[in-house]
């Protein structure tokens, strides 16, 4: 399966338009790593733990709209966006959204 955030994918053909295939995601940030986030904030550098975290619930999201996309019959998703919000009290979850459009590709 070829994924790409291009409406196109060169040196193929767009044989088949499927339709739009999404992914969803939403996972918890727990209290240790908001703490060591929040003291790796005040201290500088990066937050390997959000990192992780990030990748994961996109990995996650990802996945499944691959599989959805399987499901149509698709052997591509074109077009493809992916959004990131954080939501829950305190914005304490992640969520990650992916979207595009599964075609069939020669």
């Amino acid at each position: 399966m070829i994924l790409s955030t291009t409406p196109t994918i060169e040196g193929h053909t767009i044989r088949e338009y499927k339709g739009v295939v999404t992914g969803e995601t939403i996972i918890g940030a727990n209290f240790v790593k908001d703490f060591f986030a929040g003291i790796r904030d005040v201290v500088g550098g990066r937050s390997g733990s959000y990192e992780r975290v990030l990748r994961e619930a996109k990995d996650t999201s990802m996945q499944e709209m691959l599989d959805r996309a399987k499901e149509m019959g698709a052997n591509a998703v074109v077009g493809i966006d992916i959004d990131y919000e954080t939501i829950g009290a305190n914005n304490s979850m992640l969520m990650v959204a992916t979207s595009g459009t599964a075609v069939v590709i020669l």
